[in-house]
């Protein structure tokens, strides 16, 4: 049930499929891959030649994480085979369904995330077509920064459309998560979890991804 999806953001650059094979050793469910663009957010991060390498490599499926508006022209390039999730904003596209559609199409399952500001309801339109739905609990840019708190009650709420749309949608969350809240945070209805520094900074891979998968196992509802 519980998915925990390290972020390359904190990986190391220079030996970064090195690290991949790490986290995939370590007990990594998925491999989150942040692409920014330096426009959408306020950080550069890799392109599509990048994304379509470690496709290549990662035994795990990719979790491609689309911050770049605009976002259609390029889903080409990262709904590639060997990713797995392409996750778009609601913020970045007028063309929501559109853009969703394309994902799909390209043999790709469809993620939508919503920035801490965004309200919940641009979900309620697209739920036939999301397979994951991608909360920030932090204003994207850049890894490093806390988990805010008041993200936990849109979590439930996400937790409540899923149920009720009766499809096997996967609530995911990313931005601060760190073994002390990530309980709060499963409690609430998620089911997967983007850990950047909480997995890559330190040495134990494998002893982080554990403990994170146990705290959140023994907190999401019905455990």
């Amino acid at each position: 049930m519980i998915k925990i999806s390290p972020s390359i953001l904190s990986a190391d650059f220079t030996r970064l499929g090195e690290e991949i094979r790490a986290v995939e050793a370590a007990g990594a469910d998925y491999i989150h891959v942040d692409v920014m663009d330096g426009h959408f957010v306020p950080n550069l991060t890799i392109g599509p030649p990048v994304v379509q390498a470690l496709a290549k490599i990662a035994s795990r499926p990719l979790d491609v994480h689309l911050m770049i508006s605009p976002v259609e022209i390029y889903l080409p390039e990262f709904a590639v085979p060997g990713v797995e999730i392409v996750t778009v904003h609601a913020e970045a596209t007028p063309h929501l369904h559109r853009a969703l559609s394309q994902i799909k199409e390209r043999g790709c399952r469809a993620g939508l995330s919503l920035n801490p500001g965004t309200p919940i309801a641009f979900l309620e339109p697209v739920m036939d077509l999301v397979d994951l739905i991608l909360l920030m609990s932090v204003n994207p840019g850049f890894g490093g920064q806390s988990f805010l708190p008041a993200v936990l009650p849109k979590v439930a709420a996400a937790r409540r459309l899923i149920q009720a749309s009766g499809r096997a949608i996967e609530l995911e969350v990313d931005g601060g998560v760190k073994p002390d809240n990530i309980a709060a945070i499963a409690a609430a209805g998620a089911d997967v979890f983007v850990a950047g520094s909480a997995v890559f900074g330190g040495k134990d891979y494998a002893g982080a991804i554990r403990e994170l998968r146990a705290r959140a196992e023994a907190a999401f509802p019905g455990a």
